[in-house]
Protein backbone atom coordinates (compact mmCIF):
# COMPACT_ATOMS: atom_id res chain seq x y z
CA UNK A 1 0.00 0.00 0.00
CA UNK A 2 1.57 3.47 -0.60
CA UNK A 3 2.44 5.80 1.87
CA UNK A 4 -0.29 8.64 1.20
CA UNK A 5 -3.00 5.65 1.24
CA UNK A 6 -1.75 4.14 4.77
CA UNK A 7 -1.75 7.61 6.24
CA UNK A 8 -5.24 8.30 4.51
CA UNK A 9 -6.54 5.34 6.60
CA UNK A 10 -4.62 6.38 10.14
CA UNK A 11 -6.15 9.61 10.24
CA UNK A 12 -9.42 8.76 9.45
CA UNK A 13 -8.73 6.37 12.32
CA UNK A 14 -7.70 8.93 14.00
CA UNK A 15 -10.34 11.78 13.99
CA UNK A 16 -13.26 9.11 13.98
CA UNK A 17 -12.09 7.92 17.32
CA UNK A 18 -14.68 4.89 17.56
CA UNK A 19 -11.86 2.40 18.94
CA UNK A 20 -8.99 3.58 20.58
CA UNK A 21 -7.86 0.08 20.27
CA UNK A 22 -8.20 -0.18 16.94
CA UNK A 23 -6.29 3.29 16.22
CA UNK A 24 -2.97 2.00 18.81
CA UNK A 25 -3.04 -1.35 16.95
CA UNK A 26 -3.00 0.54 13.36
CA UNK A 27 -0.16 2.90 14.38
CA UNK A 28 2.03 -0.29 15.32
CA UNK A 29 0.62 -2.22 11.85
CA UNK A 30 1.56 0.28 9.45
CA UNK A 31 5.25 1.08 11.38
CA UNK A 32 5.94 -3.06 10.76
CA UNK A 33 4.56 -3.17 7.05
CA UNK A 34 6.82 -0.56 6.69
CA UNK A 35 9.63 -1.76 7.90
CA UNK A 36 9.94 1.08 10.33
CA UNK A 37 12.69 0.53 13.41
CA UNK A 38 10.86 3.06 15.74
CA UNK A 39 7.50 4.84 16.72
CA UNK A 40 7.58 8.40 17.90
CA UNK A 41 4.46 9.94 19.52
CA UNK A 42 5.14 13.23 20.71
CA UNK A 43 2.91 15.98 22.36
CA UNK A 44 3.64 19.69 21.30
CA UNK A 45 2.35 23.11 22.04
CA UNK A 46 -1.02 22.84 20.60
CA UNK A 47 -1.23 19.43 18.80
CA UNK A 48 0.66 15.45 18.73
CA UNK A 49 2.77 14.34 16.21
CA UNK A 50 3.19 10.53 15.30
CA UNK A 51 6.25 9.88 13.14
CA UNK A 52 7.87 6.63 12.24
CA UNK A 53 12.22 6.24 11.42
CA UNK A 54 11.94 4.81 8.29
CA UNK A 55 16.15 3.83 7.08
CA UNK A 56 17.66 5.79 9.64
CA UNK A 57 15.47 8.55 9.11
CA UNK A 58 12.06 10.09 11.09
CA UNK A 59 9.42 11.26 8.53
CA UNK A 60 6.19 12.63 10.03
CA UNK A 61 2.97 10.67 9.32
CA UNK A 62 0.26 12.62 10.97
CA UNK A 63 -0.83 15.19 13.28
CA UNK A 64 -3.44 14.60 16.10
CA UNK A 65 -5.54 16.96 18.78
CA UNK A 66 -3.79 17.11 21.75
CA UNK A 67 -7.11 15.71 23.80
CA UNK A 68 -7.13 12.51 22.20
CA UNK A 69 -3.87 11.75 23.83
CA UNK A 70 -4.15 10.71 27.28
CA UNK A 71 -6.17 7.65 25.79
CA UNK A 72 -3.68 6.76 23.04
CA UNK A 73 -0.82 7.01 26.60
CA UNK A 74 -3.22 5.28 28.34
CA UNK A 75 -3.74 2.22 25.99
CA UNK A 76 -0.38 2.03 24.88
CA UNK A 77 0.54 1.73 28.59
CA UNK A 78 -2.00 -0.91 29.63
CA UNK A 79 0.01 -3.11 26.12
CA UNK A 80 3.12 -2.65 28.08
CA UNK A 81 1.87 -3.16 31.80
CA UNK A 82 3.07 0.05 33.07
CA UNK A 83 1.51 2.34 35.65
CA UNK A 84 -1.56 4.73 34.07
CA UNK A 85 -1.28 6.89 36.56
CA UNK A 86 1.89 7.63 36.70
CA UNK A 87 3.25 10.21 34.63
CA UNK A 88 5.81 12.30 36.55
CA UNK A 89 8.37 9.89 35.92
CA UNK A 90 9.92 8.02 33.27
CA UNK A 91 8.65 4.39 32.64
CA UNK A 92 10.01 1.25 30.57
CA UNK A 93 7.97 -1.55 29.23
CA UNK A 94 7.46 -3.78 26.40
CA UNK A 95 5.04 -4.93 23.87
CA UNK A 96 4.79 -8.81 22.50
CA UNK A 97 2.89 -8.99 19.05
CA UNK A 98 3.01 -11.33 15.97
CA UNK A 99 1.52 -8.90 12.72
CA UNK A 100 1.78 -10.96 9.53
CA UNK A 101 3.87 -13.57 10.93
CA UNK A 102 6.22 -11.88 12.35
CA UNK A 103 7.34 -12.63 16.18
CA UNK A 104 7.80 -8.70 17.41
CA UNK A 105 9.09 -7.16 20.48
CA UNK A 106 8.45 -3.61 21.41
CA UNK A 107 10.49 -1.85 23.39
CA UNK A 108 8.41 1.49 25.28
CA UNK A 109 9.71 3.93 27.02
CA UNK A 110 7.83 7.66 28.19
CA UNK A 111 9.21 10.71 29.21
CA UNK A 112 7.00 13.38 30.89
CA UNK A 113 7.52 16.35 28.95
CA UNK A 114 6.08 19.95 29.71
CA UNK A 115 3.40 19.22 27.02
CA UNK A 116 2.83 15.82 28.16
CA UNK A 117 4.07 12.02 28.24
CA UNK A 118 6.22 11.36 25.06
CA UNK A 119 6.04 7.77 23.99
CA UNK A 120 8.69 6.13 21.91
CA UNK A 121 8.58 2.66 20.76
CA UNK A 122 11.83 0.41 19.38
CA UNK A 123 10.21 -2.36 17.27
CA UNK A 124 12.57 -5.92 17.42
CA UNK A 125 11.53 -8.14 14.83
CA UNK A 126 12.48 -11.40 16.18
CA UNK A 127 11.61 -13.16 13.49
CA UNK A 128 13.66 -11.80 10.97
CA UNK A 129 17.01 -13.66 8.99
CA UNK A 130 20.15 -12.75 10.61
CA UNK A 131 21.99 -11.11 7.64
CA UNK A 132 25.44 -12.06 6.62
CA UNK A 133 28.85 -10.19 6.51
CA UNK A 134 27.93 -9.74 2.56
CA UNK A 135 24.45 -8.74 2.79
CA UNK A 136 25.66 -5.86 5.37
CA UNK A 137 28.13 -4.90 2.81
CA UNK A 138 31.84 -6.33 5.27
CA UNK A 139 33.53 -6.90 1.75
CA UNK A 140 37.57 -6.79 0.87
CA UNK A 141 40.06 -6.53 3.25
CA UNK A 142 37.63 -5.81 5.75
CA UNK A 143 36.08 -9.24 5.71
CA UNK A 144 39.30 -10.60 6.06
CA UNK A 145 40.34 -9.17 9.30
CA UNK A 146 37.06 -9.95 11.01
CA UNK A 147 37.44 -13.56 10.20
CA UNK A 148 40.72 -13.52 11.08
CA UNK A 149 39.77 -12.48 14.31
CA UNK A 150 36.80 -15.12 14.43
CA UNK A 151 39.34 -17.88 14.06
CA UNK A 152 41.15 -17.11 17.13
CA UNK A 153 40.47 -18.89 20.39
CA UNK A 154 40.68 -15.47 22.30
CA UNK A 155 40.97 -12.45 22.23
CA UNK A 156 38.34 -9.32 22.37
CA UNK A 157 36.44 -8.04 19.23
CA UNK A 158 34.26 -5.01 19.31
CA UNK A 159 32.03 -3.16 17.27
CA UNK A 160 31.76 0.78 17.55
CA UNK A 161 29.48 3.55 16.50
CA UNK A 162 26.45 5.55 17.41
CA UNK A 163 22.99 4.23 19.16
CA UNK A 164 21.09 2.55 15.68
CA UNK A 165 24.09 2.39 13.59
CA UNK A 166 24.08 -1.87 13.45
CA UNK A 167 26.82 -2.59 15.79
CA UNK A 168 24.12 -5.67 17.34
CA UNK A 169 23.37 -7.31 13.65
CA UNK A 170 27.12 -7.36 12.87
CA UNK A 171 27.45 -9.30 16.45
CA UNK A 172 24.73 -11.42 15.41
CA UNK A 173 26.13 -12.36 12.25
CA UNK A 174 29.91 -13.03 13.73
CA UNK A 175 27.92 -15.33 16.48
CA UNK A 176 25.50 -17.09 13.36
CA UNK A 177 29.26 -17.78 11.53
CA UNK A 178 30.49 -19.12 14.96
CA UNK A 179 27.30 -20.88 16.18
CA UNK A 180 28.84 -24.99 15.92
CA UNK A 181 27.77 -28.00 17.63
CA UNK A 182 31.35 -28.08 19.41
CA UNK A 183 31.11 -24.48 21.03
CA UNK A 184 29.30 -23.52 23.81
CA UNK A 185 28.13 -19.65 23.26
CA UNK A 186 26.60 -17.50 25.84
CA UNK A 187 25.71 -13.75 25.83
CA UNK A 188 24.54 -10.96 28.07
CA UNK A 189 22.19 -8.55 25.86
CA UNK A 190 19.83 -5.36 27.50
CA UNK A 191 17.29 -6.56 25.73
CA UNK A 192 17.70 -9.89 23.54
CA UNK A 193 16.71 -8.87 19.90
CA UNK A 194 17.36 -11.88 18.28
CA UNK A 195 17.28 -15.58 19.68
CA UNK A 196 19.84 -17.79 17.67
CA UNK A 197 18.94 -21.11 18.35
CA UNK A 198 22.00 -23.33 20.17
CA UNK A 199 23.21 -20.04 21.74
CA UNK A 200 22.37 -19.55 25.38
CA UNK A 201 21.28 -15.92 25.80
CA UNK A 202 20.54 -13.78 29.00
CA UNK A 203 19.00 -10.74 29.85
CA UNK A 204 20.44 -8.57 32.23
CA UNK A 205 18.37 -6.66 34.59
CA UNK A 206 20.29 -3.90 36.41
CA UNK A 207 17.68 -2.47 38.83
CA UNK A 208 18.23 -6.11 40.62
CA UNK A 209 22.01 -6.88 40.36
CA UNK A 210 22.20 -8.65 37.59
CA UNK A 211 24.19 -6.28 35.57
CA UNK A 212 26.84 -7.05 32.76
CA UNK A 213 29.92 -7.11 34.94
CA UNK A 214 27.94 -9.58 37.59
CA UNK A 215 26.45 -11.52 34.58
CA UNK A 216 29.90 -11.51 32.92
CA UNK A 217 31.37 -13.15 36.27
CA UNK A 218 28.76 -15.85 36.42
CA UNK A 219 28.96 -16.49 32.44
CA UNK A 220 32.67 -17.50 32.92
CA UNK A 221 31.57 -20.37 35.26
CA UNK A 222 29.33 -21.60 32.63
CA UNK A 223 32.49 -23.23 30.62
CA UNK A 224 32.07 -20.34 27.73
CA UNK A 225 33.96 -20.28 25.15
CA UNK A 226 32.52 -17.30 23.65
CA UNK A 227 30.83 -14.80 24.98
CA UNK A 228 28.67 -11.86 23.52
CA UNK A 229 28.18 -8.69 26.03
CA UNK A 230 25.90 -6.59 25.21
CA UNK A 231 27.67 -3.56 25.69
CA UNK A 232 31.24 -1.90 27.47
CA UNK A 233 29.54 0.52 29.69
CA UNK A 234 31.87 0.46 32.55
CA UNK A 235 35.94 -0.09 33.72
CA UNK A 236 34.55 -3.31 36.00
CA UNK A 237 33.43 -4.82 32.40
CA UNK A 238 35.88 -4.15 30.64
CA UNK A 239 38.12 -5.46 33.17
CA UNK A 240 36.49 -8.89 33.20
CA UNK A 241 36.20 -8.81 29.42
CA UNK A 242 40.35 -8.09 29.16
CA UNK A 243 40.96 -11.26 31.44
CA UNK A 244 38.06 -13.36 30.47
CA UNK A 245 40.14 -13.25 26.93
CA UNK A 246 43.62 -13.55 28.17
CA UNK A 247 42.20 -16.50 29.88
CA UNK A 248 41.35 -18.20 26.32
CA UNK A 249 38.16 -17.25 26.07
CA UNK A 250 36.47 -14.80 22.73
CA UNK A 251 34.88 -12.17 23.65
CA UNK A 252 32.34 -9.84 21.63
CA UNK A 253 30.46 -6.38 22.59
CA UNK A 254 29.96 -2.91 21.46
CA UNK A 255 31.20 0.58 22.69
CA UNK A 256 30.33 3.91 21.77
CA UNK A 257 32.98 5.76 20.26
CA UNK A 258 33.39 7.59 16.77
CA UNK A 259 35.73 5.66 15.47
CA UNK A 260 37.72 2.69 15.40
CA UNK A 261 40.83 4.46 17.31
CA UNK A 262 38.71 6.78 19.35
CA UNK A 263 37.60 3.26 21.19
CA UNK A 264 41.55 2.85 22.18
CA UNK A 265 41.92 5.67 23.75
CA UNK A 266 38.14 5.25 25.30
CA UNK A 267 39.21 1.83 26.40
CA UNK A 268 42.67 3.73 28.36
CA UNK A 269 40.63 6.48 29.67
CA UNK A 270 38.68 3.95 31.67
CA UNK A 271 41.48 2.84 33.16
CA UNK A 272 43.06 0.14 30.84
CA UNK A 273 47.11 -0.63 30.80
CA UNK A 274 48.27 -0.18 27.66
CA UNK A 275 50.45 -3.41 27.23
CA UNK A 276 46.95 -5.20 27.82
CA UNK A 277 45.38 -3.91 25.00
CA UNK A 278 47.38 -5.37 22.31
CA UNK A 279 47.43 -8.74 24.21
CA UNK A 280 43.66 -8.86 24.24
CA UNK A 281 42.14 -7.05 21.39
CA UNK A 282 42.43 -8.78 18.06
CA UNK A 283 39.87 -6.19 15.90
CA UNK A 284 38.04 -2.97 16.39
CA UNK A 285 34.98 -2.72 14.17
CA UNK A 286 33.61 1.02 13.49
CA UNK A 287 30.04 1.67 11.44
CA UNK A 288 28.07 3.43 10.67
CA UNK A 289 24.71 2.87 8.63
CA UNK A 290 23.65 4.93 4.65
CA UNK A 291 20.79 4.77 2.65
CA UNK A 292 20.83 2.25 -0.09
CA UNK A 293 19.94 4.38 -3.76
CA UNK A 294 16.56 2.67 -5.05
CA UNK A 295 16.46 1.07 -8.43
CA UNK A 296 15.38 4.10 -9.38
CA UNK A 297 18.71 6.11 -9.18
CA UNK A 298 19.92 8.43 -11.85
CA UNK A 299 22.91 9.25 -12.99
CA UNK A 300 24.36 12.30 -10.69
CA UNK A 301 25.56 15.30 -13.18
CA UNK A 302 29.09 15.71 -12.40
CA UNK A 303 29.55 19.35 -12.76
CA UNK A 304 27.32 20.08 -9.52
CA UNK A 305 30.19 18.32 -7.46
CA UNK A 306 32.44 20.91 -6.21
CA UNK A 307 36.06 20.72 -7.44
CA UNK A 308 37.47 20.47 -4.09
CA UNK A 309 35.50 17.75 -3.03
CA UNK A 310 36.57 15.78 -6.44
CA UNK A 311 40.28 16.24 -5.05
CA UNK A 312 39.04 15.05 -1.86
CA UNK A 313 37.86 12.00 -3.10
CA UNK A 314 40.69 10.64 -5.26
CA UNK A 315 42.64 11.61 -2.82
CA UNK A 316 40.80 9.52 -0.24
CA UNK A 317 41.06 6.64 -2.95
CA UNK A 318 44.77 7.40 -3.35
CA UNK A 319 45.35 5.64 0.04
CA UNK A 320 43.48 2.76 -0.83
CA UNK A 321 45.53 -0.57 -1.95
CA UNK A 322 44.93 -1.14 -5.27
CA UNK A 323 44.48 -4.48 -4.48
CA UNK A 324 41.27 -3.11 -2.10
CA UNK A 325 39.40 -1.49 -4.70
CA UNK A 326 37.52 -3.39 -7.10
CA UNK A 327 37.62 -3.07 -10.95
CA UNK A 328 34.98 -0.35 -11.58
CA UNK A 329 36.05 1.50 -8.74
CA UNK A 330 39.76 1.61 -10.14
CA UNK A 331 38.62 2.83 -13.46
CA UNK A 332 36.67 5.43 -11.85
CA UNK A 333 39.44 7.09 -9.70
CA UNK A 334 40.36 9.43 -12.74
CA UNK A 335 37.31 9.75 -14.32
CA UNK A 336 35.06 9.12 -11.10
CA UNK A 337 30.65 8.47 -11.71
CA UNK A 338 28.38 8.93 -9.32
CA UNK A 339 24.38 8.26 -8.93
CA UNK A 340 22.11 10.22 -6.87
CA UNK A 341 18.32 9.24 -5.64
CA UNK A 342 15.55 9.34 -8.48
CA UNK A 343 12.13 9.27 -8.18
CA UNK A 344 9.47 6.18 -7.98
CA UNK A 345 6.00 4.36 -6.57
CA UNK A 346 8.27 1.41 -4.60
CA UNK A 347 10.60 4.12 -2.41
CA UNK A 348 7.79 6.86 -2.06
CA UNK A 349 10.06 9.23 -4.31
CA UNK A 350 12.16 9.39 -1.41
CA UNK A 351 15.11 7.63 -4.01
CA UNK A 352 16.57 5.49 -1.21
CA UNK A 353 15.62 1.69 0.12
CA UNK A 354 16.99 0.14 2.32
CA UNK A 355 20.51 0.61 4.20
CA UNK A 356 23.71 -0.63 3.99
CA UNK A 357 26.38 -0.57 6.40
CA UNK A 358 29.79 1.40 5.83
CA UNK A 359 32.61 0.14 8.25
CA UNK A 360 36.18 0.68 9.15
CA UNK A 361 38.14 -2.09 10.77
CA UNK A 362 41.11 -1.77 13.20
CA UNK A 363 43.95 -4.52 13.25
CA UNK A 364 46.39 -4.64 15.38
CA UNK A 365 49.58 -3.79 14.21
CA UNK A 366 53.17 -3.49 14.70
CA UNK A 367 52.69 0.09 14.39
CA UNK A 368 49.27 0.13 16.38
CA UNK A 369 50.52 -1.67 18.82
CA UNK A 370 53.60 0.36 19.34
CA UNK A 371 51.44 3.72 19.30
CA UNK A 372 49.33 2.37 21.97
CA UNK A 373 52.14 1.80 24.32
CA UNK A 374 53.38 5.43 23.59
CA UNK A 375 49.70 6.16 25.30
CA UNK A 376 49.48 8.09 21.83
CA UNK A 377 46.09 10.15 20.46
CA UNK A 378 43.80 8.90 18.61
CA UNK A 379 44.68 10.95 15.95
CA UNK A 380 48.03 9.56 15.45
CA UNK A 381 46.93 6.00 16.17
CA UNK A 382 43.81 6.59 13.30
CA UNK A 383 46.78 7.94 10.82
CA UNK A 384 49.00 5.12 11.50
CA UNK A 385 46.13 2.50 10.94
CA UNK A 386 45.75 4.36 7.92
CA UNK A 387 49.41 4.03 6.54
CA UNK A 388 49.33 0.07 7.59
CA UNK A 389 45.89 -0.46 5.18
CA UNK A 390 43.23 0.11 7.07
CA UNK A 391 39.87 1.52 5.45
CA UNK A 392 38.46 4.67 6.64
CA UNK A 393 34.50 5.15 6.89
CA UNK A 394 35.39 7.84 4.40
CA UNK A 395 36.99 5.35 2.38
CA UNK A 396 34.35 2.87 2.27
CA UNK A 397 31.47 5.17 1.50
CA UNK A 398 33.25 6.50 -1.59
CA UNK A 399 34.06 2.79 -2.96
CA UNK A 400 30.03 2.12 -2.39
CA UNK A 401 29.50 5.15 -3.84
CA UNK A 402 31.47 4.50 -7.26
CA UNK A 403 29.48 0.79 -7.00
CA UNK A 404 26.47 2.76 -6.89
CA UNK A 405 25.17 1.52 -3.90
CA UNK A 406 24.12 4.87 -2.33
CA UNK A 407 24.85 8.13 -3.22
CA UNK A 408 27.79 10.96 -2.47
CA UNK A 409 25.58 12.78 -0.06
CA UNK A 410 24.75 9.95 1.90
CA UNK A 411 28.54 8.89 2.42
CA UNK A 412 29.71 12.48 3.44
CA UNK A 413 26.36 13.08 5.57
CA UNK A 414 27.36 10.03 8.06
CA UNK A 415 30.44 9.39 7.10
CA UNK A 416 33.04 12.70 6.90
CA UNK A 417 34.47 13.80 10.34
CA UNK A 418 37.32 16.04 11.21
CA UNK A 419 40.43 14.03 10.24
CA UNK A 420 38.38 13.03 6.74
Amino acid sequence: MKYKEVIDILKDSVYKWDDIQKVCDYIILWAVLWDSSDIHIEPLSSYVRLRYRLDGELREILEYQKFLHQWVVARFKILSDLKIDESRIPQDGRISKTIEGKSLDLRVSTLPTVHGEKIVMRIVDKSKKIPDFHHLGIEGNNLKIIQKALSLPNGVILTSGPTGSGKSTTLYSALTLLNKINVNIMTLEDPVENQVDGVSQSQVKPDIGYSFASGLRTALRQDPDIIMVGEMRDKETVDIAIEASLTGHLVLSTIHTNNASETITRLLNMGVQPFLLPASINAIVAQRLVKRLCSCKKKMNMKNVAPHMLKDIKQALQKTSKQELSERVWEAMNNPVFYEPGWCELCENTGYKGRVGLYEVLEITPGVKEMILEWNSAYNINRKAIEDGMISLEQDGIMKALKWETSLEEVYRVAKTQWS
